[in-house]
């Protein structure tokens, strides 16, 4: 605190009494988290939402602000006494002792109720109740947590439920205590057992209803922590009919009785059947719609593509051309050959040296060697005279040369 001296004394400025004051009554654990009875005055509820008014008792008076997002301010009304919740603080602007209330309570109100509310609050501010950490159900669970005790209706009524809309559905129950002492750690440890599972993918949390005494395992910070701490999606069925329960606020859902959380955790098989009808008569109808379309575009194109294409008939016949076409050129190529071979036969014919024969010549051979000439010859040698039809052996004579 800075200060100045005059005269051997500490001089202090407003402001830093009001700063040291503020300071000591944040660090009073009283006074810091306090409840205080008392009759409401000068009730003022401007248009920003909050709430001011003074709280009384015989001679003295208290002075307190409401913000808009506190708990109970609907019960305020001049002349009622209540139990506020709050700190003391100062108003630096005016050097005012307050208090800043956060929760109010009409008087009359059991501890277990104002410990409740406590609860809600300081969970609130930590986010447990946020609504956009909650999470969907699954449209179609196959494996269903269920948290409850395995004596009463409730396992029986939830099975009941399941096994009408959704029989396919597997139920996995998780035994529990869920009234009387330790009644919570038996909650929470179930809750973790299920986590501890791999193919859980939902948790039915539920009891069948009760006075708030009945439902305190269920207002515990325990069961509250444990719903915010599943790493699977949590429904409440609590069977309550007034105030929600800490479960109920923190749970990803909640439903107002057991069986109604059944009904929430799956669909119904009889709606399931009735939506698949409905889409075999959608794509019936879309497939004939395209059937129809496509026989229309059949019908419109048939005409335009026969007149496109050259009748079959003309094409019958002018194939027929050309294969006659062709049957008389092939004929007179191949009779031209046949001339040309006669001829060229004809010609070998001539040249054939057994016609030669047949005309009278011979061929006259000497040690397999045709002579030319008779001065291939001597007188005695052996030839061999081939004639038309047949050879001669013969002995050289005599030897005549021409001229």
């Amino acid at each position: 605190m800075n200060t100045y001296r005059e005269f051997d004394m500490a001089i202090y400025s407003v402001s830093q009494i009001i700063s040291h004051l503020q300071e000591k009554l944040s660090q009073d654990l009283l006074l810091s988290d306090v409840w205080i009875r008392g009759e409401i005055s000068n009730l003022t509820q401007p248009g920003s939402g909050h709430s001011y008014f003074s709280l009384t008792e015989a001679s003295s008076t208290l002075r307190c602000a409401m913000f808009r997002y506190s708990t109970g301010k609907d019960i305020l009304k001049n002349g009622g006494e209540i139990l506020a919740h709050g700190k003391i603080s100062i108003y630096e602007a005016r050097g005012d002792v307050q208090l800043i209330v956060d929760l109010v309570q009409p008087k009359g109100v059991g501890e277990l109720q104002i410990q409740i509310q406590q609860l809600k609050l300081k969970l609130e501010n930590e986010g447990l109740f946020d609504p956009l950490r909650k999470r969907s159900l699954p449209s179609f669970p196959k494996v269903i947590g269920v948290v409850t005790s395995p004596s009463g209706a409730v396992w029986h009524d939830i099975q009941t439920v399941i096994s009408r809309r959704y029989p396919i559905a597997e139920l996995i129950l998780a035994p529990t205590k869920v009234q009387g002492d330790d009644a919570d750690q038996n909650i929470s440890y179930a809750l973790k057992k299920l986590n501890e599972m791999d193919n859980v993918d939902v948790i039915i949390l539920a009891r069948g209803g009760g006075s708030v005494e009945d439902l305190s395992s269920f207002n515990e910070e325990s069961v509250a922590r444990a719903i915010f701490s599943s790493k699977i999606p949590v429904i409440t069925g609590l069977g309550h009919e007034t105030d929600l329960t800490i479960s109920d606020l923190v749970a990803d859902q909640y439903a107002p009785t057991p069986s109604a959380a059944a009904e929430l955790t799956v669909p119904n098989k009889i709606e399931i059947l009735s939506t698949l009808v409905a889409l075999q008569q959608t794509q019936t109808m879309a497939i004939m719609n395209l059937i129809r379309g496509y026989a229309n575009t059949i019908h419109y194109m048939t005409p335009r593509i026969e007149n496109a294409i050259p009748g079959l008939d003309q094409s019958r016949l002018h194939i027929d051309e050309l294969l006659t076409d062709i049957t008389t050129t092939v004929r007179q190529e191949i009779g031209s050959g046949i001339s040309k071979l006669d001829s060229l036969t004809a010609r070998l014919n001539a040249l054939s040296p057994r016609n030669t024969l047949e005309r009278g010549y011979a061929i006259v051979e000497s040690s397999q060697s045709v002579i030319r000439s008779a001065t291939e010859l001597r007188e005695n040698d052996q030839i061999n005279v081939t004639l038309a039809n047949g050879n001669v052996e013969a002995q050289v004579i005599s030897i005549h040369h021409s001229e």
